[in-house]
């Protein structure tokens, strides 16, 4: 296992804290600024859309560098993000600052992808992305609960702070340990451009929005959802983010293995699975022992998607990995951001926190749908065999 491999998880799992963290820490953000939780809640919307808007741009700007530079690029504005959020005065100063932070997002990962595919042979690209995504999951399992915990011990504040330095320690990483890239193609910006011309692309990002929107239609009121439905304390709701997490971790290595074996198959079955989960949730909600073992489920089978929508999309943009592989991340953030609304939508229509559950499941079946009309559309074909400097 290249140890770069690594270094590229550890710098994930301190972007996924600070995007992931929010979550649990989103009733005393609120109360803090004296605002609603649906309106805490955009927090996380404004995060994702500043990915969504932000990857493609970020990616252009950075499409002439090598890759460890843009990573270190990015890796930095990361660290300057999240102290302007652990500073930041009122709502409007922490949205920007969210926002600030956002913008190295999707372009990290959607660069970090490629880095990590181009370090191992192509039948096992697939397992190498999802072992960059590992540091996502983790931070789920650690991050999450162990920010919230800190937020609720020593204020929201110092979990942003925290995440800062988690930055200058993957920042140094990525400076010591990652490649410095000298096998890697020099990009053609407008033959990257050209291959938007390819409707696969549009159908594989449009299936990430919709997996991204059942997710975090859901995600995204975890917290309110226990504390008011299932009576669980603040510190139960810690410990059941950390029991996420491990779904999320042991979905994402599972997603991996099934992606490289069989991607559309591997793809249909899962959204299958994630709309049964999500409708059980709706169902137990309001008992603890069964709600807890469907979050777990649900989050297996969800994060299980990830590392296979990765590759569903860099296998259309063979020509520009780069711009490919961002492009879905800002899918993801699409999502993020609708679901996010979504389930807002439902709470504030006077559905109820239970019901958001049910708008989870129907996301999950639209996406199922998209991907059995693509499977008709076009032959299964391989993951990207060749991101740039792939090796043997």
């Amino acid at each position: 296992m290249p140890l770069a491999l690594l270094v590229l998880a550890l710098s994930a799992f301190a972007i996924g804290t600070t995007e992931f963290v929010i979550l649990g820490l989103l009733p005393d953000v609120a109360n803090n600024l004296s605002v609603s939780i649906p309106s805490a809640g955009w927090l996380i919307t404004g995060y994702a859309l500043g990915v969504a808007i932000g990857a493609p741009i970020m990616a252009l700007a950075t499409a002439s560098l090598p890759r460890k530079r843009a990573l270190l690029i990015l890796m930095a504005i990361f660290i300057v993000g999240n102290v302007l959020c652990a500073i930041a005065t009122d709502y409007g100063f922490l949205m920007t600052a969210r926002v600030i932070t956002s913008l190295c997002h999707g372009a990290f990962f959607g660069i970090g992808s490629v880095a990590a595919a181009s370090l191992v042979p192509a039948h096992k690209q697939a397992s190498a992305v999802a072992l960059m995504f590992t540091g996502l999951t983790l931070a789920n399992v650690l991050g999450v609960p162990l920010g919230t915990a800190l937020g609720q011990f020593a204020g929201w504040r110092s979990t942003f702070y925290a995440v800062a330095a988690l930055g200058v320690v993957a920042f140094i990483g990525l400076l010591l340990v990652l490649p410095a890239n000298a096998g890697q193609k020099k990009p053609d910006l407008r033959r990257e451009l050209q291959q938007l011309r390819n409707a696969g692309i549009w159908m594989a990002l449009a299936t990430t929005v919709l997996f991204a929107s059942a997710m975090f239609a859901l995600f995204t009121y975890i917290a309110p959802l226990l504390g008011d439905v299932t009576g669980v304390s603040p510190k139960g709701v810690t410990w059941t983010l950390f029991l996420i997490g491990l779904g999320l971790t042991l979905g994402n290595y599972i997603g991996g293995r099934l992606a490289d074996w069989r991607l559309s198959t591997a793809l249909a079955g899962i959204f299958a699975a994630m709309a049964v989960a999500s409708a059980s949730i709706h169902w137990t909600s309001a008992a603890l022992i069964p709600v807890e073992i469907n979050l777990f489920l649900w989050a297996m089978v969800g994060f299980a998607a990830v590392p296979a929508l990765q590759i569903n999309v860099m296998k259309f943009g063979k020509a520009a990995p780069n711009l490919a592989s961002t492009l879905n991340i800002a899918a993801f953030n699409v999502g993020n951001a609708v679901g996010a609304w979504a389930g807002g939508m439902v709470i504030t229509e006077g559905f109820g926190l239970s019901a958001v559950p049910l708008a989870a499941a129907a996301l999950a079946l639209a996406a199922l749908l998209l991907t059995l009309v693509a499977n008709t559309v076009g032959p299964q074909r391989t993951p990207v065999a060749d991101a740039g400097t792939a090796t043997t």
